[in-house]
């Protein structure tokens, strides 16, 4: 099994321009220092103006946008996707080539590994009718294994790392056909800690990826030509100083489908209260801290998070075809229809962090009542699958489907 990665400071930009170098690291910098007093500041805006704020933006977003006459679940083709695909493949490949080296391959995005846990995803009885969809169309336990990370492409010190955390849920021996063959027992949910996307669509992706390859990402957010400044100030207002890998919500960001004709977002949520203490701010923290607030975390206890669904009412302002617009809880609240029980165990090992090297998720590992919904949701499907077979094929290790039987030698 290959080594486990150890973490290291993002690179310094490359954009061909001295003056745009100085301005991208002056800014990351900043960034890097303003998290260390950011848990101090952050929970008292929180309270009194972060949703406030959301929903200013989010209607200057929605000002912007021309109605698109789409029914509730319904896709469109946009200009240019395939060429917008290509290109951000083209970028994450010469972005992971340029970071790791063969044998040693992460993943392109949501690259740094916190743990990799078991769990069990157990489904509500009493659910509403029109909840009873795919996974959630009965009472059922399935076995799970679950991946908290990081943001990527880089493998940072935690504190270095925007603030800006992932999910992802593979659930096991799920029945009945699947959107890939790749597998043919699992059903993936994949979320981050910010409640809508990075971009809005494939062009912006594209974009952004460009300048991810310069190490500058914020010329996507900030230029003269194409800016995205809304996109920034909605990603800033929910990426901040994390404490726990379990002591945030988690987001889909991108609609899927609830059953033929129905489409959802989804989100998991922490269900305690209680917050981890960062170690020593604001002087700096361990490079893996989040880390360890997860194994101290388990190792004294379970953790439970519930997975709410929110259910498309408007097709206009809960669109599926842009991911930069917040879907309104006015117009449909997230309801909860599974628990995410995550037992007590020992999870910080080499061998079960190599593990999730093996493993890839892709939220087209789904049955086909939850079929992913628009452009990005269309790109993921070969995207993720493309730069998959490159990192097992980079560490020479080859797909994996996973049982929940896997059995590692426990931690010391």
């Amino acid at each position: 099994m290959p080594a486990v990665t150890t973490s290291r400071p993002a690179p310094r930009a490359h954009t061909g321009s001295a003056l745009l170098d100085l301005v991208s690291n002056t800014a990351m910098s900043l960034v890097h220092g303003y998290s260390r007093v950011d848990p101090f500041l952050r929970p008292a805006f929180d309270r009194l103006f972060r949703d406030a704020v959301a929903r200013g933006v989010t209607a200057l977003i929605n000002a912007g946008r021309t109605r698109e006459g789409l029914a509730l679940a319904e896709e469109r083709l946009q200009p240019g996707e395939e060429a917008h695909l290509q290109s951000i493949i083209d970028s994450f490949t010469e972005q992971m080539g340029l970071l790791w080296k063969p044998g040693g391959y992460e993943r392109g995005g949501n690259t740094k590994t916190h743990g990799m846990v078991r769990g069990e995803f157990v489904v509500h009885e009493h659910l509403p009718p029109h909840l009873r969809r795919g996974v959630f169309a009965e009472p059922r336990r399935y076995k799970a294994w679950v991946r908290f990370s990081g943001p990527g492409p880089y493998w940072t010190p935690d504190i270095e790392d925007v603030g800006f955390m992932s999910i992802s849920i593979k659930l096991l021996g799920v029945p009945g056909p699947k959107l890939m063959d790749e597998e043919q027992h699992t059903q993936d949910f994949t979320a981050v800690s910010t409640p809508t996307f990075v971009t809005q669509d494939t062009r912006a992706n594209a974009h952004l990826q460009q300048w991810s390859v310069k190490n500058a990402q914020l010329f996507h957010f900030v230029n003269l030509r194409r800016p995205h400044v809304f996109d920034l100030l909605m990603q800033g207002l929910w990426i901040k100083t994390q404490t726990s890998p379990f002591e945030a919500p988690y987001f889909s960001g991108v609609p899927y489908l609830l059953g033929e004709g129905q489409a959802m977002q989804y989100s998991v949520w922490p269900t305690d209260t209680r917050r981890t203490p960062i170690p020593r701010l604001p002087r700096r923290p361990p490079d893996d801290y989040l880390r360890q607030a997860m194994a101290a975390r388990l190792a004294a206890g379970d953790v439970r998070l519930d997975f709410r669904v929110q259910v498309q009412t408007d097709a206009h302002l809960m669109p599926i075809e842009n991911n930069g617009v917040l879907w309104p809880e006015r117009l449909s609240p997230r309801v909860s229809v599974a628990t995410l029980h995550l037992p007590r165990q020992h999870f910080d090992t080499p061998e079960q962090t190599a593990f999730a090297r093996r493993l890839s998720y892709n939220p087209w590992h789904a049955v086909p009542d939850h079929r992913p919904l628009g452009n990005q949701s269309r790109a993921r499907r070969r995207m993720y699958y493309e730069l998959s077979q490159l990192r097992h094929r980079m560490n020479a290790v080859p797909h994996y489907e996973p049982t929940g039987d896997e059995t590692f030698e426990p931690a010391p």
